[in-house]
């Protein structure tokens, strides 16, 4: 009698379960919750006895079978996936798996959790950092083979790293022979990023490029001491201004 007063605990626990379950056996669905109905756009009927690879994409079912395969026997580590609604709609879910035993039947439990609002937000940061590193690594030309590079904002490694991988190119390519690299518009940066941007002034100089950094405040310099780093053959100079005065250039041009 307990154990009937147990199965139907635990139907009823995951029938009214706020998100979507699925059980399967066999690359069969044989239940599905409420809230998965609701999440699917179909009814049980419409759902139950379809394979639950149906919802993946094509690129995706080899190996979420093989996860399947792996689940009968201990719960599968959360994975984030594109899965498909019986209309056809795409989102981005977690997915989460363990082994259960309905009766004499050896089944898998697995909890759909919908993050596409996360994934979408996620989407419009990775965009504006890469705008904001475009941003970052554009080179204003000034006058024929004279150029300034503004930096601006709080610099972090991943930014810095992708102005040591672009800058060298775009000077190149704009046939820079004078880079003014300005640093005034850097308002937080930490010691890695010291390093990488003397490092990025060492390369263009490899290039044939002479370069004048400006702007550097007293904490930047303190920092590129600390580390070691040889400031003595770079030309530093306070403003843009007194850049192009000391480049020989008319800056009312």
């Amino acid at each position: 009698m307990s154990e009937n007063i147990s199965e139907i605990d635990y139907t009823e626990v995951i029938e009214y379960a706020l998100d979507p379950l699925i059980v399967h056996s066999q690359l069969k669905i044989i239940y599905i919750n409420r809230a998965a109905e609701e999440f699917f756009k179909a009814s049980k009927e419409e759902i139950i006895g379809a394979s639950p690879l149906d919802i993946f994409k094509d690129t995706s079912k080899p190996s979420i079978e093989e996860r399947i395969s792996g689940a009968y026997s201990r719960p599968a580590e959360v994975i984030e996936e594109t899965i498909y609604k019986m209309d056809g709609t795409a989102v981005d879910v977690e997915l989460y798996c363990h082994p259960v035993k309905i009766g004499d039947t050896e089944a898998i439990q697995t909890y759909v959790r919908d993050i596409s609002n996360r994934k979408h937000q996620e989407r419009i940061e990775n965009e504006m950092k890469k705008q904001i590193n475009e941003l970052s690594s554009t080179i204003v030309p000034l006058m024929d083979g004279i150029a300034v590079l503004p930096l601006m904002g709080s610099i972090n490694e991943d930014q810095v790293a992708a102005l040591l991988e672009r800058v060298p190119e775009k000077v190149r390519v704009q046939e820079v022979e004078k880079l003014i690299i300005d640093f005034s518009g850097i308002y937080q940066i930490d010691n890695t990023v010291v390093d990488y941007l003397f490092r990025i002034n060492n390369v263009l100089k490899l290039l044939g490029v002479e370069c004048v950094l400006t702007g550097l405040r007293p904490q930047l310099a303190s920092e590129a001491i600390e580390q070691n780093i040889n400031v003595s053959d770079i030309t530093t100079i306070s403003t843009v201004k007194a850049a192009l005065n000391l480049l020989g250039v008319n800056h009312s041009l």
